[in-house]
């Protein structure tokens, strides 16, 4: 194999990726969106560079923990010798169809053209030690957070925190869901065409879908991503995870209502909801603070042919009052800045990226969001706060503050066309990700006295 060809491999590409991750904090799903467009591809090279990519991250730690006892000095190894070694590691250990012998065979190649002869024997001697040795299993570990921390590859403050709030074995079942691969799961537009209509021209163009048990407007595809079909094209369906469909749902919308999206890019919500309304008196005013995100709401909504029900803004949602006068919306939408711990399927570097610091911080800017917004609801209107995170404090705790604040305002239970989705005592929906295989989420109903 040529210099050339080793580095438009999808193990050397990988190792790149990897080391970006985690040197410069870059997300891996833009990273691998990158990486494929620059690179000659065959689909079974990008399936495998996903792979590779997500199963160290997802492993990192358990990998590490492996890598332990083989590597003297760990504090000498450069990054990317680093992410080589784990990369093989996660080969050899958790991907049956890729013998030993060509992993480590690959990962010398790769050694020798990034460094050097030296680098090359070290990753070789190390390989060959895993190959001959094993690795130890994290079931010998006597500390329980530990041995969940490692062997789930979750950071210790990360276990703890849900511990406290949820018990042992709700953690357990929590970090084991969030370790799988996400669903693709899509949005119908159930206003242009029906879900069994949908199903039907699906099938026809080859892809495997069938109704979700959360959401009344979702599908579930078993294979591929139908970007390319017509009904993606035609703006009939878009890719929404099914516990983000529920806020429009919980939202109650009627056909003339005023609504504010305080926080609405990238838009699934935000089209969503404007799928409701009659394009007439209805509007979804949509705000983001962030003007490149906010162009991709127009983007979407001009593609799902809702433009005209959306009023796109520039905008920091503490600051409405600015803007807008009170009582000024019939429904209010907070899709809340937040961890996004809920999204580790899909974007599995966030464990690794976020601190608890960083939910303390998130917690004072999701209740100054709510506050800004509550004068601008119509009394008898409904505020919906929704957040992609599993956290009790940046859920149930923000709302708990917010209601002894703005005693005008009631919690209701929140609305579901299933009625299998379970809400808490208070009417709350906590969907762990566990329960239904989705992302992670939570939503709570308020309405103004």
């Amino acid at each position: 194999m040529t210099t050339n060809n080793v580095k438009q491999s999808s193990r050397y590409i990988a190792v790149t990726i990897l080391e970006k991750i985690e040197k410069n904090q870059s997300f891996s799903n833009l990273l691998l969106t990158e990486a494929v467009k620059n690179n000659r591809l065959t689909d079974k090279d990008r399936g495998l560079l996903t792979e590779l990519v997500y199963g160290v991250i997802q492993n990192k730690l358990l990998l590490d923990y492996q890598l332990e006892p083989f590597i003297k000095q760990p504090n000498k190894v450069e990054n990317w010798v680093k992410q080589l070694l784990r990369l093989s590691l996660y080969q050899m250990t958790q991907l049956d169809k890729i013998p030993t012998h060509a992993v480590v065979n690959e990962a010398v190649r790769i050694a020798k053209i990034r460094g050097h002869k030296g680098i090359a024997g070290f990753v070789n001697g190390v390989l060959r030690s895993v190959d001959r040795k094993g690795v130890r299993s994290p079931e010998v570990i006597e500390d329980s957070i530990k041995k969940i921390s490692i062997t789930y590859s979750f950071p210790v403050w990360i276990i703890e925190l849900l511990i406290e709030e949820v018990g042992i074995n709700e953690t357990k079942k929590i970090v084991q869901s969030l370790s799988k691969r996400a669903k693709v799961s899509l949005r119908v537009n159930t206003q242009r065409v029906t879900l069994d209509e949908a199903i039907i021209q699906l099938n026809e163009e080859g892809y495997d879908v069938r109704k979700s048990k959360v959401a009344s407007e979702g599908l579930i595809c078993e294979n591929g991503l139908p970007v390319h079909s017509k009904l993606f094209t035609d703006g009939l369906i878009t890719v929404q995870d099914e516990s983000s469909m529920l806020v429009a749902e919980a939202m109650q919308i009627k056909s003339g209502d005023q609504i504010l999206d305080a926080c609405a890019a990238p838009g699934g919500k935000t089209t969503h909801m404007a799928t409701y309304l009659n394009g007439i008196d209805g509007m979804v005013t949509a705000l983001d603070l962030n003007k490149n995100k906010l162009k991709k709401v127009r983007e979407n909504a001009e593609r799902l042919k809702v433009s005209s029900q959306i009023k796109a803004m520039q905008m920091d949602a503490r600051k409405v009052n600015e803007k807008f006068s009170e009582q000024s919306f019939d429904k209010i939408l907070v899709d809340a800045p937040c961890s996004g711990l809920g999204l580790m399927k899909r974007k599995p570097d966030i464990r690794y990226q976020k601190t608890l610091d960083d939910i303390y911080s998130l917690q004072t800017i999701q209740g100054d969001i709510l506050n800004s917004v509550a004068p601008l609801l119509k009394e008898g209107g409904r505020l919906i706060y929704s957040t992609c995170t599993v956290t009790l404090k940046e859920n149930n705790e923000v709302i708990e503050t917010f209601l002894k604040k703005h005693t005008d305002f009631k919690l209701e239970p929140v609305f579901t066309f299933n009625k299998s989705v379970q809400l808490s005592e208070k009417g709350l929906l906590n969907l762990y990700p566990h329960y239904f295989d989705t992302d992670g989420f939570f939503i709570a109903s308020l309405v103004k006295r």
